[in-house]
């Protein structure tokens, strides 16, 4: 909920963001230059203590944002455009998407793809992706089967209920917890970033659904007498792109962009607020300081903090089940735009060390997959990108 507290302070110190203020391309303008003078995180260059070779899997690849892995080793791979690149048999072929209303526009499009828990007997898979036009758009949740060939018309299973006028931060990130619910995060809309703050607006969220788009009735605001609030699982986020379970520790993670700066590492509870925009280590695109507070009562400060950006993307966790890679074991792998490495982020030191991995994965690096058998699968980012994969020897 909004704080009077906080708020009048906000508007006070004139750190309230303006819709006349900079918007789209001017902001993203002025990040690019601000990612010029930004530095790498301070990081050991500890590869992991096993050979390994490197493989491409797919090229030419047309702005591709997130991909998975099939049973059968089938690769997914989604592009903004609609399209979903399918590696079978080391052969490569290109499915366009019949996606109700799609919306490829500044960073709107098609995003992530997840399988369904019962995968293997229902051949389901979720997207989530960008509807509507430059007046009226949303992320929304859709679901097709995909038959080894080609998929199904997809359906639309839930719709963010909160409208925007800006083509920028759908975050769009989704994953299956272990009760078999889809959490997926839903971003501020980059102009309208108060309502991150706003329990009843689901921009600046992280949203917990059913498979089948239903609300579960144990979501920390299913009683609010506003029901757009019952999605509502976490809030007071920004653009929030990776979202993983730590099986080990048995919790979510995630992380976000900041602006220019603070961008972040968290840990997600039921019901928390994680302090957007009334507390970030970050700054304005402009320079302007968005916010007077470091930290405030009831808010979540971030367990990593990268200042200037480095721009994190996708993320996966390697697991202690997971045997080719021993020292990546209860860590985050961390692909990032601006840094252009992949980094490992170790969770179970209690301080959060990070190491710069597989050196080979160079330029602007969007997702990062981890495999049934523990190799690392890394996807960069661009209109002419590839899919590599990390494979222990």
């Amino acid at each position: 909920m909004l704080k009077t507290t906080w708020l009048s302070q906000f508007k006070l110190n004139n750190f309230l963001y303006s819709s006349k203020g900079l918007r789209g391309k001017q902001c993203i303008s002025l990040f690019i230059l601000f990612a010029l003078f930004s530095f790498n995180v301070n990081a050991n260059n500890a590869l992991p203590k096993k050979q390994y070779t490197t493989q491409t899997l797919a090229t030419q690849l047309n702005s591709p944002w997130s991909m998975v892995q099939l049973p059968d080793g089938t690769w997914l791979i989604t592009e903004r455009d609609g399209h979903v690149v399918v590696i079978k048999n080391n052969e490569q072929s290109r499915i366009k998407l019949p996606l109700e209303g799609l919306y490829v526009a500044g960073q709107g499009g098609l995003l992530d793809i997840v399988l369904t828990p019962n995968f293997a007997k229902s051949k389901e898979v979720i997207f989530t992706y960008a509807q509507g036009n430059l007046d009226a758009n949303r992320l929304v949740i859709a679901k097709a089967t995909f038959n080894g060939t080609r998929f199904t018309t997809p359906t639309i299973i839930y719709n963010v209920a909160t409208d925007k006028d800006t083509p920028q931060h759908y975050s769009g990130r989704a994953l299956i917890l272990p009760d078999n619910t889809l959490l997926f995060s839903s971003g501020d809309g980059f102009d309208y970033r108060e309502q991150a703050q706003v329990v009843t607006s689901q921009l600046g969220k992280t949203l917990r659904i059913t498979a089948n788009g239903k609300t579960p009735k144990n979501n920390p605001f299913i009683d609010h007498k506003n029901p757009t609030a019952h999605a509502v699982y976490s809030y007071g986020h920004r653009n929030l792109q990776g979202l993983v379970y730590d099986y080990d520790t048995q919790q979510i993670v995630s992380h976000e962009h900041g602006p220019a700066g603070g961008d972040e590492l968290n840990y997600l509870t039921a019901g928390n607020n994680y302090g957007w925009p009334v507390i970030t280590n970050g700054d304005d695109y402009s320079q302007a300081r968005i916010s007077p507070f470091r930290d405030y009562p009831g808010m979540q400060k971030p367990s990593v903090d990268w200042t200037p950006s480095i721009a994190p993307s996708g993320m996966a966790y390697y697991g202690s089940k997971h045997a080719a890679f021993p020292s990546l074991q209860k860590h985050v792998l961390i692909t990032t735009l601006v840094d252009k490495k992949l980094y490992s982020v170790n969770l179970a030191n209690g301080k959060f060390t990070q190491s710069h991995v597989f050196p080979e994965a160079t330029g602007r690096l969007r997702d990062v997959f981890v495999t049934s058998q523990g190799n690392v699968a890394i996807l960069t980012d661009g209109k002419d990108a590839k899919l590599m994969l990390f494979k222990a020897n």
